[in-house]
Order: C-alpha cells, then sequence, then structure tokens
C-alpha cells in the first residue's frame, strides 16, 4: 500500500491537534497588518488579530505561499517516506496558492504529486481533507482519492452574511456610501461561493432573517454543514442547536474563520459551509 501524504493551506482551519495525529502539512497564507508579515494561524489564535483590526484604521493584505514553501513542504513529505503526495488548496479564482503548488510541482518534475484545486474554502476544503486522509487510510489510490475531490467539490456550497458592512468597504468590496446606507438600513448582504468566486447574491433587511434565507438552501438530504464564524461562538452554537433539529442526520461542526477570509467580513460574520 501507498504511503500518501495529505497537504493542505491553512484556509481549510483545520485543528492543529488533528494536523499532528494525521501528519498534514499545512501550508499557511500571508497576512501584512500594521507593517508586519504574518503567518495565518490554526483555530483558537485568532481573537487578537480580529481585536486590533477592530480598532485600527489600517486593513490587511494577504498573499498567497511563496513556490519555495510547496517545494519545501514537497521534499520534506518525500524524505519522510512517503510515495505520494495529494495538495487539496484553496480555491484558485480567489487566491494563487493553487498556482505557486503547480508551479513547485512542476520545477521537481515529479508526477507522484497531485495538486487539487478545491473551488472552495473553509469548512468545504476541510471536509474534502478529512475525507482524503480517511480514504488514505483505507488504501485507496492517489487517482481513486482525486476522482473522488473533484466530483465532490462540485456539490459543495457556501453562503455568508456579516454583522457590518464596514470590513467590505474597507477591502474594497464596496464604497463607503454603500457600506453608511446599509448599515443605517439594517441591510446584510449574503454572499455566496459560486464556481470558486465570491459573489453577492441578495441582500436582506435584518441578520436573522438573513440567516433563516441562507438556511433555505441546505438541501435535505444533507450530509455535512459547517458553521463557519469569526468572534461569533454563542450565535455559531444556537444556530449549530437549530440545525440540529431541522438536519438530524447531518453532521455539523463549529469553525473559525481566520484572518486571510475573515478581515473582508469582519467580527460577528457567520455563514454555512455544506454538501
Amino acid at each position: 500500500m501507498k504511503k500518501i501524504k495529505i497537504i493542505t493551506d491553512s484556509t481549510s482551519y483545520l485543528e492543529k491537534d488533528y494536523c499532528l495525529q494525521e501528519d498534514i502539512t499545512v501550508v499557511p497564507l500571508n497576512y501584512i497588518f500594521g507593517g508586519k508579515t504574518h503567518l495565518e494561524g490554526f483555530k483558537g489564535e485568532f481573537d487578537e488579530f480580529y481585536k486590533e483590526l477592530a480598532s485600527s484604521k489600517d486593513f490587511p493584505t494577504t498573499s498567497q505561499p511563496a513556490v519555495g514553501d510547496f517545494l519545501e513542504a514537497f521534499k520534506a513529505a518525500f524524505e519522510e517516506g512517503y510515495d505520494e503526495i495529494i495538495a487539496i488548496l484553496l480555491s484558485s479564482k480567489i487566491s494563487g496558492t493553487y498556482n505557486s503548488a503547480v508551479l513547485a510541482k512542476n520545477m521537481l518534475e515529479d508526477e507522484r504529486i497531485t495538486i487539487i484545486d478545491s473551488l472552495s474554502a473553509a469548512s468545504n476544503l476541510r471536509f474534502l481533507v478529512e475525507d482524503a486522509v480517511n480514504m488514505a487510510k483505507e488504501g485507496r489510490s492517489p487517482k481513486e482519492i482525486e476522482e473522488y475531490i473533484n466530483d465532490k467539490k462540485e456539490r459543495m456550497k457556501i453562503y455568508l452574511t456579516v454583522d457590518t458592512l464596514e470590513y467590505l468597504a474597507r477591502g474594497g468590496r464596496l464604497s463607503s456610501i454603500q457600506s453608511t446606507l446599509g448599515n443605517l438600513l439594517n441591510i446584510k448582504p449574503i454572499i455566496q461561493l459560486k464556481d470558486g468566486q465570491l459573489e453577492l447574491l441578495e441582500k436582506i433587511r435584518g441578520k436573522n432573517k438573513a440567516m433563516e434565507r441562507i438556511i433555505s438552501y441546505i438541501n435535505e438530504d444533507v450530509e455535512k454543514i459547517g458553521i463557519c464564524h469569526i468572534l461569533n461562538h454563542r450565535e455559531a452554537e444556537k444556530l449549530r442547536d437549530k440545525l440540529k433539529v431541522r438536519f438530524p442526520q447531518a453532521t455539523i461542526i463549529i469553525d473559525e474563520l481566520g484572518p486571510v477570509v475573515g478581515s473582508h467580513l469582519g467580527p460577528k460574520a457567520i455563514g454555512l459551509c455544506f454538501y
């Protein structure tokens, strides 16, 4: 049985303990804030960043890992005795992370490396990584794992809403005038990740109504739901209780969003990833 190494990036927001247990390599994205460059960490390490973001006039910029980061990860995996590598990464339509990994593979000219564009992020990327880990343990081939993930990613959905439009405005996603008017009218956008890209789906007045609309998008036969939030664990737990009643067959988890994804959404943002 071939020994397969699973690699992902920090926007999967996996638990650090799980990554250590399963020997998953997480290649971090970067964010620049307050004139300093930081590596995005793991869940439980983001609170201080969001507190600084809320009190700062600066706005972070983000960047994908360097090609060299993936070269180092690939070489280390082979040196550790792995026969094959599967890297499952953030959507190529919202980050250059996937392209960096492809360039690294091309430089090594090694066909034992498989790079997969998840067309997703956050909990859905996490779900794909977890499935790949389990399939590798079962002795499935890299080709089988790749085909499974490419099929499953097409059936995944992400919908988000925010507590304030301020951070979308600060990140250049809408004008300050739109932001001010929207906040005055209590307008909450519903943002979807569609075909790997973030798009504004609709605008709803009131956060509770926005969340009800998002819940209405979930298929009755849903298998897994990830509740993604930013400094909003209490609301996430209430939402989990509601979803457990409505979708008793589904596995439901709560995930924190880190700086790379969350800086454009801001504290109290919340959303659902599911398939």
